[in-house]
């Protein structure tokens, strides 16, 4: 079996640097001319368009939840295949997973999973010695442990040698180096995380500012050993059997049949998509067209539309004030060109959406509600939904939510249930042609769902 040098970058929690550093090392090994492939892990739409600055390629997530064991093995071999090392960043803290108190789609769980290594990043920040108790619980939390090395970030260059020395000597891990403070190439966030990386004024003289540093204060040669001794992946011959029967029979449904085509909403508002999403449209044989809903006048020819999400609250008045966009998207989803619409997509289908300040906006008028913010994150995490009538077959769509936006008209052709918890809820509107709400959704997790929504942009295409 083909080895697949990689490593992981973890940390103990969210803000502790992960993405700057992870950023700094992908720009560090390009700059060294390595083909690298990059991932992150966990429903995270924003980490890997900073990663795909670096890489100038897609960069993928990997989600044990959404996918299961073989399945995010497939995924991260098929994408991986011809780097030289893919670099995978953690999420939250290293532990952190399912509900709050299940390691299950953590970092952890996905390094587990994928037999990766993985280098610790600790923000020694308010701590000298006492960084070797907090290193020292991660080591031992649970064992045997996966954490190869460990990065010192925020460290003043003085102390580390006597740092480098006590870690080494009393916990027998290696130290890969350690980040200085580098005030001027923070990355700033909002309330759902960080900024894009459009709004980051000289983002590429920042990355390579970053890796020139990281080239002079990180071992880089001993990641590379750490990520070229990972050994085997693991077996995924069951999930690549089960994609290939899968693809083959996408591939007879169109056979003898003009390609679909489907518009993709892409712009500063609309931004959140999976990139296996559209990996498994195009391996469907699916043409996808970009549109943006904010400079377009109209959706492109198509056979059917996705509304992905992203901040469509920061651009509410753009949006708004383009009429005849906003009319064509109500005109043709009148007409039946089947749609689906996420979280942002699904609040710029309602007759109105609040800004950031409270204004209302009219929007494209589909959802008979309006969209408004609220003070706090709302329903947030992984969800399983299900319809009454798939219940009884025990078919689950996989997604999440996150969103500090509501409405007044959720809708209730879902039953949303958080995995490990009692909770749950209605909501997604559905009718023959749309289905909009919340809820982020992962094809590959389920991919008769999205081979069930290509049927019907089919009919549409043969009844134009």
């Amino acid at each position: 079996m083909k080895n697949y040098p990689r490593v992981m970058l973890a940390a103990g929690s969210s803000g502790s640097g992960k993405t700057m550093i992870t950023c700094g090392i992908l720009q560090a090994l390009k700059n060294r001319g390595l083909k690298v492939t990059s991932f992150k892990c966990g429903p995270d739409y924003i980490d890997p368009m900073f990663h795909e600055k670096v890489i100038h390629t897609r960069s993928g997530n990997l989600d044990t939840f959404f996918a299961g064991e073989e399945l995010t093995r497939y995924l991260f071999c098929q994408n991986a295949v011809d780097s030289d090392i893919s670099v995978m960043e953690g999420v939250m803290g290293y532990y952190d997973g399912l509900g709050g108190f299940s390691v299950q789609a953590s970092a952890c769980d996905l390094a587990e999973v994928t037999n990766t290594p993985v280098i610790l990043v600790v923000n020694t920040r308010g701590m000298s010695l006492s960084v070797l108790a907090y290193i020292k619980g991660f080591l031992t939390f649970r064992e045997p442990t996966r954490i190869r090395g460990v990065i010192l970030n925020q460290l003043s260059p003085m102390l580390y040698p006597r740092m480098k020395e006590a870690i080494e000597k009393e916990l027998g891990i290696p130290v890969c180096g350690y980040v200085p403070r580098m005030e001027d190439c923070s990355l700033e966030s909002r309330h759902l995380g960080l900024v894009l990386p459009q709004e980051v004024e000289q983002l590429s003289e920042k990355l390579q500012h970053i890796a020139e540093v990281l080239e002079d204060t990180l071992d880089l040669d001993q990641i590379l050993k750490i990520g070229g001794a990972a050994g085997e992946v693991g077996s995924f011959k069951r999930a690549e059997k089960e994609m290939d029967q899968f693809l083959s029979l996408a591939a007879k449904e169109r056979k003898g049949k003009q390609p679909l085509r489907v518009a993709v909403s892409k712009d500063e508002a609309f931004c959140f998509i999976y990139e296996a999403n559209m990996q498994l449209l195009r391996e469907m044989g699916v043409e996808l067209i970009p549109f943006s809903p904010i400079h377009d006048t109209e959706i492109p020819a198509a056979d059917g539309v996705l509304f992905y999400g992203g901040y469509p609250e920061l651009f509410a008045k753009e949006l708004s004030e383009n009429e005849k966009m906003r009319q064509d998207v109500k005109e043709k989803l009148a007409e039946g060109l089947p749609c689906m619409a996420e979280c942002g997509g699904f609040m710029y289908l309602h007759q109105t959406m609040e800004d950031m300040e409270g204004n209302s906006w009219p929007m494209a008028g589909i959802i008979d509600g309006t969209a408004y913010r609220t003070k706090k994150l709302g329903r947030f995490g992984y969800i399983e939904l299900e319809r009454a009538e798939d219940a009884k077959e025990g078919c689950r769509l996989k997604g999440h939510e996150f969103h500090y936006f509501d409405s007044t008209s959720c809708g209730e052709s879902y039953l949303a249930k958080k995995p490990l918890s009692s909770r749950s809820w209605r909501c997604i509107h559905e009718t023959e042609t749309l289905m909009a709400g919340f809820p982020h959704l992962y094809y590959y997790a389920s991919p008769e769902f999205i081979l069930k929504f290509l049927k019907k942009c089919r009919k549409y295409q043969e009844t134009k």
